[in-house]
């Protein structure tokens, strides 16, 4: 049974596509992003709202581009946790198609827990430890 949770749906339109008829770079990262955002909300159960003295700085992600995305196309990421530090998060995203669950891409990411008024990591407290491991595929 997988522990990936769907973080982002969305459709490819045109002008997210380059030249070369399939989606832009920088959209596959506006789109891991925002997934992101709903991982990382669900696991420190807050809508990261600026009201929150706490937040997540990525510190390491990557993207492996493993089928083109065109125009037009549905595509679903779903994101797990691959491992859970002191203060930081590995996560995985997954962005296939909607329809036929081609993988398109995957994005691992390395977040950390981060202070908004110090300006450094904080360790993540039991709550989100067990949110997070809930996640763990």
């Amino acid at each position: 049974m997988s522990k990936s949770l769907v973080t982002f749906v969305g459709v490819v339109h045109p002008w997210m596509c380059d030249v070369m008829g399939h989606v832009n770079v920088r959209h596959y990262a506006a789109m891991f992003d925002d997934a992101s955002f709903q991982l990382l909300g669900h696991i420190a159960g807050q809508d990261g709202s600026q009201a929150e003295a706490t937040g997540w700085a990525d510190v390491r992600t990557e993207i492996d581009y493993r089928n083109e995305t065109k125009a037009g196309s549905l595509i679903t990421i779903r994101s797990h946790v691959a491992k859970i530090g002191r203060t930081s998060i590995t996560f995985e995203q997954i962005m296939s198609g909607s329809l036929d669950g081609i993988v398109h891409a995957s994005s691992p990411t390395t977040s950390v827990r981060f202070d908004l008024a110090v300006r450094a990591s904080v360790a993540l407290d039991e709550p989100m430890r067990s949110r997070a491991a809930f996640l763990i595929e």
